[in-house]
C-alpha cells in the first residue's frame, strides 16, 4: 500500500507541460519542541540550462542542487491540501523560482499521500500553521539558502487545507463554537473531538512575516464573518466554480465577502476543486480520475499557465519583485 501511494504521488507530479529550469534541493527540518521532523524541498533561481531531476518515480524539470542565482530573494512557502505532499504544486514552484523567487514546501506530517494517520484528526488543522512557521524559521536560519533570502519579503501559496493554513497564518481564527454547530449529528472523528471541546483555547499560530498570500479553494467551514478581522496582508483568493472534497463555492464566496484586507478574487469558470492540482499524467488520470478528470471543455494545462502567471504577477507586485532579466 505504501509503495502504491508513492507511485500515485509520482504520477500526479508529472506536469503536462515543460517548465523553465529551476534549482531543486531537498530539505529536512529537524524535530523540535513545536513538532516532528518535516521533509520538503526548495526551488531556486538557477543559471544552468534545464535538466531533469528524479524524485522517486517522478522526473521534474530543473537542476539538482544548483547554485542559487541572486541575493535578497523573496521567499514563497507552499502548503498542500489533504493527502498531498511537498511536490504536489511543483509547476507553480518552478514558475516562481525561474522568475527569481526562492520557494520552499513541506509535507504536513500525518496528512500526506504516504501517511494519512492524522488526516481526520483535529491535530491536522491545529498543527498545520505551526508546520509552516517552522519551515520559515528553518529556511531563514539553518538552511544553506538562508544568506540568499530577504526576510522582509515572504509570500505564501496554499490549496484546500493549505488555503485554510494560509488564512490562519495571516491572522484568521477558526470559530470552534461555529464548528461545533456544524458538527451536530456527524460521526466524523474530528467532529467528535470538537464536541468534546478538545480544540485549543488559544489562537492558532499566526506569522506576521508573511506579507502576501495566495489562497486557492480553501477549506473554510471553520471561519465566520468575525474570523478575519486580524487579516491585514494582501490576499489573492481563488475559487473553483464547482467545488469538491468538502470545499463549497458558497463558503469560499463568504471568505471573499468577509476578508477586510486588500484582496483579489478569482472564480474559475467550469472548474472543480482539483483543477488547482498540477495537470495529471495519462496513467494517473486512469488510476485516480477523481483527481484528474475535469468538466468537459475545461483545459487544466491552459488554466495552470494562467494561474501561475496571475500568482507571479500578484507576488511580484506585493513583494516588490522586478522582472528577472
Amino acid at each position: 500500500m505504501h509503495a502504491l501511494r508513492l507511485f500515485l504521488v509520482a504520477l500526479m507530479c508529472l506536469a503536462a507541460t515543460a517548465a523553465e529550469a529551476a534549482g531543486f534541493g531537498f530539505i529536512d527540518v529537524p524535530a523540535d519542541s513545536e513538532g516532528p521532523a518535516l521533509k520538503g524541498a526548495v526551488w531556486s533561481p538557477c543559471a544552468i540550462p534545464p535538466q531533469e531531476v528524479v524524485v522517486g518515480k517522478t522526473t521534474l524539470p530543473g537542476v539538482k542542487d544548483c547554485s542559487i542565482e541572486g541575493d535578497k530573494l523573496p521567499l514563497v512557502v507552499i502548503s498542500h491540501g489533504r493527502g498531498g505532499d511537498f511536490i504536489g504544486h511543483h509547476d507553480t514552484a518552478e514558475a516562481l523560482a525561474d522568475a527569481g523567487f526562492l520557494v520552499a514546501a513541506i509535507s504536513h506530517p500525518g496528512d500526506t499521500v504516504s501517511d494519512m494517520s492524522r488526516s481526520e484528526d483535529l491535530s491536522a488543522f491545529v498543527e498545520r500553521p505551526t508546520d509552516i512557521k517552522r519551515l520559515i524559521n528553518f529556511v531563514l536560519g539553518a538552511s544553506s539558502a538562508a544568506s540568499k533570502i530577504d526576510p522582509e519579503r515572504i509570500g505564501f501559496f496554499g490549496f484546500s487545507r493549505g488555503g485554510y493554513t494560509g488564512l490562519v497564518l495571516t491572522g484568521a481564527n477558526p470559530d470552534w463554537i461555529h464548528v461545533t454547530e456544524i458538527c451536530q449529528g456527524s460521526s466524523f472523528h474530528v467532529c467528535e473531538q470538537v464536541r468534546r471541546k478538545e480544540y485549543p483555547t488559544e489562537p492558532l499560530t499566526h506569522d506576521l512575516r508573511i506579507k502576501a498570500a495566495v489562497i486557492a479553494d480553501p477549506l473554510a467551514i471553520a471561519f465566520t464573518a468575525d474570523s478575519f478581522t486580524a487579516v491585514k496582508v494582501p490576499i489573492q483568493l481563488w475559487a473553483s466554480e464547482r467545488g469538491g472534497d468538502g470545499v463549497e463555492p458558497r463558503i469560499v464566496a463568504d471568505v471573499d465577502k468577509n476578508l477586510p484586507a486588500q484582496h483579489e478574487y478569482h472564480v474559475v469558470p467550469n472548474s472543480g476543486h482539483f483543477a488547482f492540482l498540477t495537470p495529471c499524467s495519462t496513467v494517473l488520470a486512469q488510476l485516480r480520475p477523481e483527481l484528474c478528470v475535469d468538466a468537459p471543455g475545461f483545459d487544466r494545462t491552459a488554466f495552470h499557465n494562467e494561474l501561475n502567471g496571475q500568482i507571479l504577477a500578484f507576488l511580484r507586485k506585493q513583494l516588490g519583485v522586478a522582472d528577472r532579466p
